[in-house]
């Protein structure tokens, strides 16, 4: 694990399952029809409860498939979570990833502050079936985070988690985080 600092909030990088994260909101991958079959979405409904899909067909049958970068939340069920943020990231070869995975955290960000959240956790978004390069999505994700900070220096988010599955996620994400954020304290 590594902690860095921005602008007076903790940045922790750290190798592990985000269904077991004790945070105010977990932030899963989604599919723009919120169906958690596979990767994040089906490990968090698989621990958290079928609640989680239910809320989720809800939103879309009210809302309509999301839009790459929309974030909506659902309960958490039995997850230490109080919230699930779903954001839908996008598929390598579509064009314009990284501005996409930026809007993902970003909105992401905005949604668990307008909740008054004070930590939340990100997983390595699209980069499972989507395809994305950990490299790509990882400056993505990591200035995601910096353009929310310095654009909403009022936020409640004091703690911001990268849970990462794979050892390689791990090295990749902590590595641009020593690039970006500097040394870890």
């Amino acid at each position: 694990m590594d902690v860095f600092s921005y602008r007076g909030r903790q940045i922790i990088v750290l190798k592990g399952d985000i269904t077991d994260v004790e945070a105010d909101a977990i932030v899963n991958a989604a599919n723009r029809f919120l169906k958690h079959g596979g990767g994040v979405a089906a490990a968090i409904v698989k621990k958290g409860g079928y609640i989680i899909q239910k809320e989720s067909n809800k939103i879309v049958a009210e809302m309509g498939p999301l839009e790459v970068g929309e974030a909506v939340a659902t309960t958490a069920g039995k997850l230490k979570a109080k919230k699930v943020i779903h954001t839908v990231g996008p598929m390598y070869g579509e064009g314009n990833e990284r501005e996409k995975l930026i809007k993902a955290v970003y909105n992401s960000l905005r949604l668990a502050d307008s909740m008054g959240f004070e930590s939340i956790a990100f997983p390595a978004i699209s980069t499972g079936i989507y395809r994305v390069p950990l490299s790509l999505a990882s400056n993505a994700i990591i200035d995601g985070i910096k353009l929310f900070i310095d654009e909403n220096p009022e936020t409640s988010i004091k703690k911001i988690l990268l849970v990462l599955y794979t050892t390689s996620a791990y090295d990749v994400f902590r590595e641009t985080s020593r690039k970006k954020l500097g040394k870890s304290i």
